[in-house]
């Protein structure tokens, strides 16, 4: 049985960098618990933030790409650099995803940590744009299936495929 990387916030545990959670109700979530295959992170509590926390952002023009390179930072509304917990918290959801043998995540979409589609722009105006966050992309690049909340249909039949060993 192939288990599966899940954001802890979607779990309803108030990890959010506002102390809250954002439980998910859904029928694919409740069956892969029943079937015990969640492994739960926070990357941001993994790295060491507190709970509640200021919210961050990538600087603005950056990528989560250059903050794992060290070329950008994470930034929090105090004007913090938050990279370092930011980047150690994301290598330990791979470290976790690593030590499960797992391949698929569904991450909070939108965190500085976990979006997969979009993120904000950095001037904390509460503007999307198309982008990942650093745990979202340590961990495609470390080839691992990333889908948002919204993708729980997606992730799923990705799933089946994974356990049928039609995927990659």
């Amino acid at each position: 049985m192939q288990p599966v990387l899940v954001s802890s916030c979607l779990l309803g545990n108030p990890v959010r960098y506002d102390g809250r959670g954002v439980p998910q109700g859904g029928a694919v979530l409740t069956r892969w618990l029943a079937e015990g295959r969640v492994v739960a992170v926070c990357p941001e509590v993994a790295g060491g933030m507190p709970i509640p926390r200021p919210p961050a952002e990538i600087e603005p023009g950056r990528d989560a790409a250059s903050v794992l390179a060290g070329h950008a930072r994470v930034v929090a509304v105090t004007g913090d650099d938050v990279t370092a917990p930011f980047v150690h918290g994301a290598r330990e959801a791979l470290a976790a995803a690593q030590a499960h043998g797992i391949r698929i995540a569904v991450l909070k979409e939108g965190s500085p940590s976990c979006g997969s589609g979009y993120v904000y722009d950095g001037h904390f105006a509460g503007r999307r744009q198309p982008g990942v966050g650093v745990t979202a992309q340590l961990l495609r690049g470390a080839g691992l299936y990333v889908f948002s909340e919204h993708q729980w249909a997606e992730a799923a039949a990705f799933l089946a495929e994974l356990e049928a060993g039609d995927a990659c």
